[in-house]
């Protein structure tokens, strides 16, 4: 749910730099049919359609969905703000494939939002995570909604995708 607070931010920046939403309308984004089918897929890994899957199904379902996702963001490069979202992508997939498939969390950072792995978050539980650094081990505060558990890719992601709505509708429109 990071992402949702990466693109209302970017769409205050946006109105506050003087853009138009208009703006978002002239944006060539590629691949966008793939980037929408990982995300669902993703959706319902983690909702209680993905329930039935083995553990071993669902990671690797989580691993090749997150790695479709590293393939739009590349064919979309070129657009401002994008090096960052590729670059904390990159950041979360090493720290799933690292643990075999799963996102670790941080017990702590779970615990402050009276979470625990598995629900309504993509965690696990792992006492020694592999790149630690690199797993969710930050929470957003409880008030918020759809207050979840972080990572430093997902900060990268976010703040990418700002940048992205906020410099799209800066752009002046193509004139006729």
């Amino acid at each position: 749910m990071f992402i949702l607070y990466g693109v209302l931010a970017g769409l205050l920046a946006g109105a506050l730099l003087g853009g138009r939403p208009g703006g978002l309308a002239a944006i060539q984004f590629r691949l966008g049919t793939l980037a929408l089918l990982a995300l669902a897929i993703q959706l319902a890994l983690f909702s209680p359609l993905g329930e039935p899957l083995p553990d071993d199904a669902g990671r690797a379902i989580y691993v090749a969905s997150t790695a479709l996702v590293g393939i739009v963001v590349l064919a979309n490069l070129r657009l401002t703000g994008m090096p960052f979202v590729a670059l904390g992508a990159a950041l979360n997939l090493a720290a799933i494939v690292a643990n075999g498939g799963s996102m670790p969390a941080s017990p702590a950072a779970l615990a402050a939002l009276g979470m625990s792995a598995g629900g309504n978050t993509n965690s696990v539980v792992v006492d020694r995570p592999a790149l630690e650094p690199l797993t969710d081990v930050f929470a957003l505060p409880g008030w918020l909604p759809l207050a979840n558990v972080f990572s430093i890719g997902d900060v990268l992601i976010g703040l990418g995708i700002a940048i992205a709505i906020a410099a799209a509708m800066r752009r002046e429109p193509a004139r006729t």
